[in-house]
């Protein structure tokens, strides 16, 4: 096992565990905090808990941190008001924050490698042609159903789940946040699938064919 391989991981954990903590102490609202970081909650304790059977690439662990930091951050101030987003908005003139685009974007870039590492490693897609598009495919079908989570988070939660839809006014929020996780996932694949096939551990050899022997005969030849 490489150097990298041994402490990248680890210390990829201690950063989106310290971040965590970080962001739940007086976030600008508590329900939108849990809502936005719930993914790092859930996710964090699965990976740990699969590691052995299944540990994920370099890549993927260096990915999942960088989308696991936005959404704390996102959490921490909501999206809609976060400063890295209020600084972009002043520096280009935009007319709204654009911490979520940046989020949605990373809702496709980042599962598109998690979702190709599962498809490569536990089914026969390794070299297919379908691979990609069938990655992309399953980004999106993501995509919708958060989409369907904030639709349902609006209906349970009204007014107060406006800092977790952080729509800003746009009554195109919905198709935008679609349209940005398909092109992250399509970028994602462009940049990465050579880099991900490096670090990809080797297809296992196929077992070797034993001759069927006949019945009260010698084995066929």
């Amino acid at each position: 096992m490489s150097r990298a391989r041994r402490f990248v991981p680890p210390a990829l954990l201690f950063l989106v565990l310290a971040a965590l903590v970080a962001s739940g102490i007086r976030p600008y609202d508590r329900l939108t905090w849990l809502l936005e970081t719930v993914w790092v909650l859930v996710g964090v304790p699965l990976v740990l808990l699969t590691w052995r059977r299944f540990p994920l690439t370099t890549l993927l662990c260096c990915l999942l941190a960088a989308h696991a930091l936005i959404l704390v951050v996102g959490g921490h101030y909501s999206y809609a008001r976060t400063p890295v987003g209020d600084w972009a908005r002043e520096v280009f003139h935009l007319s709204r924050n654009p911490y979520d685009r940046l989020g949605h974007f990373a809702q496709g870039f980042v599962p598109a490698i998690l979702v190709r590492e599962i498809l490569v490693r536990r089914s026969p897609l390794r070299g297919s042609r379908w691979l990609a598009p069938l990655v992309v495919c399953a980004c999106l079908a993501f995509s919708a159903l958060f989409e369907m989570i904030e639709w349902w988070a609006a209906l349970a939660g009204g007014s107060a789940a406006d800092d977790f839809l952080a729509t800003q006014g746009d009554v195109w929020d919905t198709q935008w946040d679609m349209f940005l996780a398909l092109v992250g996932a399509t970028t994602s694949l462009a940049l990465l699938s050579r880099l991900h096939d490096r670090q990809l551990p080797a297809p296992a050899p196929a077992a070797a064919e034993v001759p069927a022997a006949r019945t009260g005969g010698s084995p066929e030849a």
